[in-house]
């Protein structure tokens, strides 16, 4: 979502969900919208937004820049509650940007993600799997 941040709870939440519905989808990224003082998360319900995930075999991004932070630790914990895998990315633009790993990293330990819970961990063939969705 990069656009419409205004829309209500159940119009931002039904517009994630048809994009969910695309096979080519297989990472939400910016699953918050959050900007750390900037932007305030947009209004979704992100039970909802998981449950979807779920079932169609989509990921969530834990974009690990420190102005996104997005998803939250508690996110982190609703989605390994829930079944749904987690990508870690830095949102890099540079090179130097891919050390903000490590911020992601502590991320997702805060909500209680292991190694078998974050696509980033599997070995080359699962995670090609991982992103291979039915149509």
């Amino acid at each position: 979502v990069h656009s419409k941040f205004g829309l209500t709870r159940k119009a931002q939440t039904q517009r994630i969900l048809r994009a969910l519905d695309n096979p080519c989808v297989n990472v939400l990224s910016h699953p918050t919208g959050r900007l750390i003082g900037e932007r305030e998360p947009y209004d979704v319900d992100m039970e909802q937004v998981m449950r979807k995930a779920q079932s169609c075999g989509a990921m969530l991004e834990l974009n690990a820049h420190p102005e996104r932070m997005d998803l939250t630790d508690s996110h982190c914990h609703m989605a390994r509650d829930m079944g749904v895998r987690i990508s870690l990315g830095t949102d890099a633009h540079s090179t130097s940007d891919l050390a903000f790993m490590r911020f992601g990293v502590g991320q997702a330990r805060r909500g209680w993600l292991e190694a078998s819970h974050v696509a980033n961990t599997l070995p080359l063939a699962k995670l090609r799997k991982a992103f291979r969705r039915e149509a």
